[in-house]
């Protein structure tokens, strides 16, 4: 079982940046892909970014890419979405989700994400 607290969250204006965590707790957090996704009022949950287990590696939604960007930290169980330029668009709520899973294909979606988080809200103004 993996336990999962996102934070950092919150209002910002348009342009402005936010870095949410996400910590984990349990066993073999560096066992598992750590994503990203979002939901937004009346919309389905999307996904944003995710950093694989095994070698790192990082794919993103086109709609963040250049802009977001996800990071990890296995000594602290804590992996981190550094957001920048945000726009009104990226308002939703944010939810952090792990999986076993380590393809390109399989990390993008959400049915493969075992763990989810309670999720943070960002609020971006115009």
């Amino acid at each position: 079982q993996v336990q999962l607290v996102e934070s950092g969250g919150g209002l910002v204006q348009a342009g402005g940046s936010l870095r949410l965590s996400c910590a984990a707790s349990g066993r073999s957090f560096s066992s598992y892909t750590m994503g990203w996704f979002r939901q937004a009022p009346g919309k389905e949950r999307e996904f944003v970014a995710a950093i694989t287990w095994n070698d790192g590696s990082t794919y993103y939604a086109d709609s963040v890419k250049g802009r977001f960007t996800i990071s990890r930290d296995n000594a602290k169980n804590t992996v981190y979405l550094q957001m920048n330029s945000l726009k009104p668009e990226d308002t939703a709520v944010y939810y952090c989700a792990a999986t076993s899973y380590s393809s390109s294909y399989s990390s993008t979606r959400a049915n493969n994400y075992n763990y989810w988080g309670q999720g943070t809200q960002v609020t971006v103004s115009s």
